[in-house]
């Protein structure tokens, strides 16, 4: 009866974030006597009050927090509205991303007392204009590598932004080996460096690009700027301890290369296995290539649909680059046709607003998009393309499906196009159900993260028209 009374005299309550509400009684002289924050917070519930401090009427701790000091930590490091503003897997993330910076700092203050050591430095006999003239054709080489890398794979990498993220740092591992080892052949010391260097530039624009993505998969109230700033904070205190403890580090290092090579072997396995934790805590709830198939695959054999933190944690990280279809959307529908019968027949049968043409015999799928073709035509012409893999595999399929698979495996004289037709029928029944599945199990479907080429096309044939 106490704490219900007490309930039916309060006035107000407030609450920080998803912190627990605190309560505000009248007092007898009718002041506001908030309840205190913190002990509730870590699973208190007695009636703690407090009087106001101030002419905001808050207690001496900070909402939601035990200590005004982590508060202050909380502020300084991690974004504003911290854990509702950002993405569930933002800690854990963050956690192992520090690991590694930690690991790679260190690593990089190896590599540069290596390059120092190797350009001259401390050596009277060294040429000054020598040394500088091997550091101007470092950096030069690693512009070049910086804008030929933006442009070879500059538009795959929001697509599959977590094994370029892991790409990144193994090849930053590459680059500081080099670096390391390069004193050791005077002879080719420059064109180490200069391959390293071009390393490392690669290491910035992959690196650099999959962190945006994934600030952007992070940020939930509109708070890029917040998360990617504070993420400097957190990025900038690793260094700076790294950097600590590369002055205590270094003096050893002196003593012999040997003892240069073993730190460094030790601090890349850590740095190599803290990126792989961090990529695969992450949980994109976007759909690429790799999670769309894995999460397709599911669904023909078993009809359930992956939730996103299932197909994240499944999705390979090793090989998502080479997958075992060639799937090319929005392709230029020249490269495709040649002649009215080719139009005709690529046509026949496409009531979507996209034109597929498979090529059994080199597993290839090419998909030309309509000028009106959006995030779901785009998503069910990968299905389609998918599903035409899968006809070519193994492992249990709908009913409708196998069929087509017997066909195929049995070598009928249908033409490939005919097929394309057939399948389209079947996924006039199974994409409606594929897609709410989708979206039940938490995929955010108007968007995704395919590789789509900037072709569109237009066309005239119908299919109920046939020009011979």
């Amino acid at each position: 009866m106490a704490n219900g009374a007490n309930l039916e005299s309060q006035l107000c309550s407030e609450q920080f974030g998803s912190g627990t509400a605190r309560g505000c009684l009248a007092a007898a002289d009718g002041r506001l006597q908030w309840e205190a924050w913190g002990w509730r917070w870590w699973g208190f519930s007695g009636p703690f009050t407090a009087k106001p401090q101030g002419r905001d009427g808050g207690g001496a701790g900070t909402p939601g927090t035990a200590s005004p000091s982590l508060s202050g930590l909380m502020a300084v490091f991690l974004p504003q509205g911290f854990p509702d503003s950002v993405s569930p897997d933002y800690l854990p993330y963050q956690l192992w991303d520090s690991v590694q910076a930690f690991a790679s700092s260190l690593s990089g203050s190896l590599a540069t007392h290596a390059v120092l050591l190797g350009i001259g430095v401390g050596n009277a006999k060294a040429s000054v204009s020598a040394a500088t003239a091997t550091w101007l054709v470092k950096d030069s080489s690693g512009m070049l590598g910086r804008i030929l890398f933006a442009w070879w794979k500059g538009t795959k990498l929001d697509c599959n932004a977590k094994q370029w993220r892991l790409f990144a740092d193994i090849l930053n591992d590459v680059a500081m080996f080099l670096e390391i080892i390069a004193p050791i052949y005077p002879i080719f010391f420059t064109m180490i460096v200069c391959t390293s260097n071009l390393a490392k530039c690669i290491v910035s624009v992959a690196g650099g690009a999959t962190r945006a993505a994934l600030t952007m998969h992070q940020a939930r109230r509109n708070n890029m700027a917040d998360v990617s700033a504070k993420d400097s904070s957190q990025e900038t205190l690793v260094n700076l301890a790294g950097l600590l403890v590369s002055l205590l580090m270094l003096p050893l290092v002196s003593a012999g290369p040997g003892f240069s090579l073993g730190w460094f072997f030790f601090l890349t396995a850590l740095h190599i296995y803290a990126n792989y934790r961090a990529v695969r805590a992450l949980v994109l709830e976007t759909l690429n290539e790799g999670r769309l198939r894995l999460v397709l695959k599911h669904f023909l054999q078993r009809g359930e649909v992956l939730g996103p933190t299932s197909a994240n944690q499944m999705e390979p990280l090793w090989t998502g680059f080479w997958p075992s279809l060639s799937l090319s959307l929005g392709v230029p529908l020249h490269c495709l046709i040649s002649s009215v019968f080719e139009l005709q027949q690529l046509v026949e049968g496409h009531q979507e607003p996209y034109l597929l043409h498979w090529d059994k015999s080199q597993s290839r799928v090419q998909v030309v998009l309509s000028q009106m073709a959006g995030p779901e035509t785009i998503l069910r012409a990968a299905i389609h393309g998918l599903v035409l893999e899968a006809l070519q595999g193994e492992g249990p399929l709908p009913r409708e499906l196998t069929e087509l698979r017997n066909q195929v495996r049995a070598g009928h004289e249908k033409e490939s196009w005919v097929i394309v037709r057939e399948t389209h029928q079947v996924l006039d029944k199974l994409f409606p159900k594929f897609l709410k599945g989708l979206q039940d199990a938490g995929w955010k479907t108007e968007k995704h993260q395919l590789e789509v080429d900037e072709w569109r096309a237009t066309w005239l044939l119908s299919p109920e028209k046939k020009i011979l």
